[in-house]
Formats: C-alpha cells, structure tokens, sequence
C-alpha cells in the first residue's frame, strides 16, 4: 500500500445524521497527508479552519483527539484498509480504504454513517 500521499476531497456524504451536520460536513474543504516513517504512521487532516494529526503504531492503543477530547483508539491494517477504532460513550469505526488514487474514509458512529471520498494529488 502507498504512502507519504496527499489525497484531495472529492465527495462526501452523510447518512443519518440531522441536517445542522450534515451542512457542517458539505461545508468544509480539505486534504489528507498520510505518511509512513519506520513504524510509525501519521494522518494529517488539513481543513481552512484547522489542522489535526494523529500519529500511531499499527496494533498499539493511542490517544485520539475528537471534538469531546482525548479517545483511547486503536489502528490496525487489513489488506488495503487502515481501520481506526475510537473507544468511547460510543464507539466510532473509521475505515480508510486504498484503491489505486482513491481513498474513501467511512465513519460510523452507531447509526450514523459519513463516507469522504479523496483523489491522490
């Protein structure tokens, strides 16, 4: 699997989510860079409003920040899937899935399922 990519937003979509969410969603343009130096990997998201990072090791518990604060959250590979796991009040699936200069993120948070797609710059 590539990396040290920068991936561009192309799409995004939300699903079940109430409206207010969804239009914060729509609103925000950004790009992803995903590394890789020795064993550790790093994703930074690149927003106008904000820059996030996370940088962790495959298997090992890290903490994640989100919107209500620092999450224990794990990463694990699985074929061309990078699938993060965020413990939590409730438990947030993000999938990021590698194909070709595609990258699609799929969140899912019980019922609700946003899904970003990237094209690699």
């Amino acid at each position: 699997m590539p990396f040290s990519n920068m991936f561009v937003l192309r799409n995004r979509s939300c699903f079940r989510a109430p409206d207010h969410v969804i239009d914060e969603v729509k609103s925000v343009t950004q790009h992803l860079e995903i590394s890789k130096s020795g064993n550790v990997y790093t994703i930074k998201t690149v927003s106008p409003n904000q820059t996030r990072e996370i940088q962790f090791e495959l298997g090992k518990e890290f903490d994640a920040q989100t919107l209500t604060g620092a999450k224990p959250s794990v990463v694990v590979l699985e074929g061309n899937r990078l699938i993060q796991t965020v413990k939590g009040e409730r438990e947030i699936t993000i999938v990021r899935e590698f194909n070709g200069n595609e990258l699609r993120v799929t969140t899912t948070s019980g019922p609700v399922v946003a899904v970003r797609t990237y094209t690699r710059q």
